[in-house]
């Protein structure tokens, strides 16, 4: 079988047309789709309800799944399932709110940032909430070639607990015990993607960039603030409209995302994450 697709715009993503990934996928059908994602840094799965079993099953073709720090937030029953929602049950929320609404490439907090997120509509607003991407291999290769001589090699240091505050204000502070457990990491803000080879720029959330290494405090700031303001570019994204049953997976090693918003007072939203294991970021020599 040969796996169709059509892209999803000039910049970036891939929409796979004839796969049922609530079935088991034989594994050269699954080898096709991991090589159009590896080329167009998300895939879009449109319209496809799946069981939880099923996403579950799914995702672990793309590697080991790693679990959210924020237990709280896990379905019972399956902690690989993250919940993404506004819904509110017994005055309570039923998932964390609010998220991913700054630009950002998953956990790159952590020494072992994830290779790549799964997340799957359930409920949708059918206005607003779209979901931003951008294309992290495009937006270093177009930069000027001195910029790019001038970047290569340099490190960020990241702090989730920098962050909290600043990205999610509406909600619990940190514990203690939950900051001890989120050190600061550091990374290269260009790194070398460990399957395709290529180069990609690698500088996520501002609010989580506590310096960059060797540079005066301003003058990191200042560059990050250009790099940043570049990468998001309208040229570099696209903007997908969620429809329950969708399914996107995207790659956190050369992509940025962000969720926007919506009328939380008129609509409903239920996603359900995964989130697959990666490797340490790192940058190689050009041949």
């Amino acid at each position: 079988m040969n796996v169709e697709f059509k892209q999803l715009s000039d910049a970036i993503g891939a929409e796979i047309l004839n796969v049922d990934i609530s079935m088991p996928l034989e594994p050269d059908v699954f080898d096709q789709i991991r090589k159009i994602w590896l080329d167009h840094n998300i895939i879009l799965f449109r319209g496809q309800p799946l069981e939880v079993e099923q996403q579950v099953t799914f995702s672990r073709l793309f590697g080991a799944i790693e679990l959210h720090s924020l237990s709280e937030y896990h379905m019972k029953g399956y902690p690989e399932i993250f919940i993404n929602s506004n819904v509110v049950v017994d005055g309570k929320p039923i998932g964390a709110q609010k998220s991913g609404h700054t630009w950002h490439s998953d956990s790159q907090f952590l020494e072992v940032p994830s290779a790549a997120t799964i997340l799957h509509a359930r409920e949708a607003p059918t206005e607003g909430g779209d979901t931003l991407y951008a294309n992290m291999y495009r937006a270093y290769q177009s930069l000027p070639a001195p910029k790019r001589q001038q970047i290569v090699g340099l490190r960020g240091v990241y702090s989730r607990v920098k962050s909290w505050s600043i990205d999610y204000s509406d909600r619990r502070p940190l514990t203690p015990e939950q900051k001890a457990a989120l050190p600061s990491a550091t990374h290269p803000i260009v790194r070398t993607h460990p399957e395709t080879g290529r180069k990609a720029l690698y500088i996520g959330s501002q609010s989580e960039l506590v310096e960059i290494v060797g540079l005066p405090v301003d003058e990191g700031s200042a560059l990050a603030a250009e790099l940043f303001d570049y990468a998001i570019q309208d040229r570099h994204v696209y903007a997908h409209r969620w429809q329950v049953g969708d399914t996107v997976v995207w790659d956190n090693r050369c992509t940025l995302h962000r969720a926007m918003p919506f009328d939380e007072a008129k609509y409903r939203r239920l996603m359900h994450r995964t989130t697959i294991q990666g490797t340490r970021p790192y940058l190689s020599a050009d041949p």
